[in-house]
């Protein structure tokens, strides 16, 4: 197994990272990502990049964001809710992750999943964006007045975004307190050596269907962990008879588990 790459010299804003590791192999599996249903969903960098670069202009030419902007995540693990953070780095806004059942107060825009959605609209946010979270990407069953649909709303975005310049030392993400950019990416490069990854390795994260974003980290090291190292990532419910075999088949070799779930035999578990 090859070493971890070194944390940079100089400090490095996470957008910046993400287009690197993008334009290093874009066709590299990036997330695959499972439901409580089973359904499978695998993305390339070069497709997680899409939706990051159509979500960044619909906050910027949808919403009106600007650099510094907080939004509030009320999304559980999964792959868009990833994508919503990279958009957030990518034009420079404050990415504010909800606990369960809750949606951050006061910021400027939220997003949320259906249980979400009325919260939401009291939490203060000036605009309001609903997603399904369906593995088929249909949009909101019953979307309420003042909410905008993310899936119908996104596909109108362009294709390619270019990341602001951002300045790594300004405020990136609001968990347990203000993480700077180049914290988080500083971070991500000491989990990844603390777990000897490399990018040979294929990571998984075993949680809840409704576990927090704050599952990866309250600063998501273990997000930047794999982003640094470029390792695939395999997000997956830890309660299925299949998660053997479902770990064999997508070649995991190293997996995180919440709520002391065990590692199923061949795979290293990482805490």
């Amino acid at each position: 197994m090859s070493d971890s790459p070194a944390a940079p010299a100089t400090p490095r804003a996470p957008g910046e990272v993400w287009r690197a590791l993008v334009a290093a192999d874009p066709a590299r599996p990036c997330v695959t990502s499972y439901d409580a249903s089973g359904g499978r969903v695998e993305l390339s960098r070069a497709t997680v990049d899409n939706w990051v670069s159509k979500t960044s202009n619909m906050l910027i030419d949808g919403l009106g964001a600007q650099p510094g902007d907080r939004v509030a995540i009320a999304l559980p693990l999964h792959w868009q809710s990833l994508a919503w953070l990279l958009a957030c780095w990518s034009v420079g806004a404050v990415a504010c992750p909800g606990a369960p059942g809750q949606v951050p107060p006061d910021t400027q825009f939220a997003v949320a999943d259906v249980d979400r959605l009325d919260a939401a609209l009291d939490s203060g946010a000036e605009e309001v964006v609903g997603t399904s979270l369906h593995p088929l990407g249909l949009p909101l069953s019953d979307a309420p007045p003042m909410v905008t649909d993310y899936t119908v709303e996104v596909r109108s975005h362009g294709d390619h975004f270019s990341p602001y310049p951002v300045d790594p030392t300004e405020p990136a993400l609001e968990t347990d307190r203000t993480h700077d950019g180049a914290g988080l990416v500083t971070a991500g490069h000491e989990r990844a050596r603390a777990w000897r990854l490399a990018e040979t390795d294929r990571v998984a994260v075993l949680a809840d269907p409704e576990a927090p974003l704050t599952v990866l980290g309250e600063d998501l090291s273990a997000l930047w962990a794999v982003l640094v190292t470029g390792s695939p990532l395999v997000l997956s419910p830890y309660d299925t008879d299949a998660l053997s075999g479902r770990l064999s088949t997508e070649r995991v070799t190293t997996a995180l588990a919440t709520d002391d779930v065990s590692v199923p035999e061949g795979v290293r578990p990482l805490s």
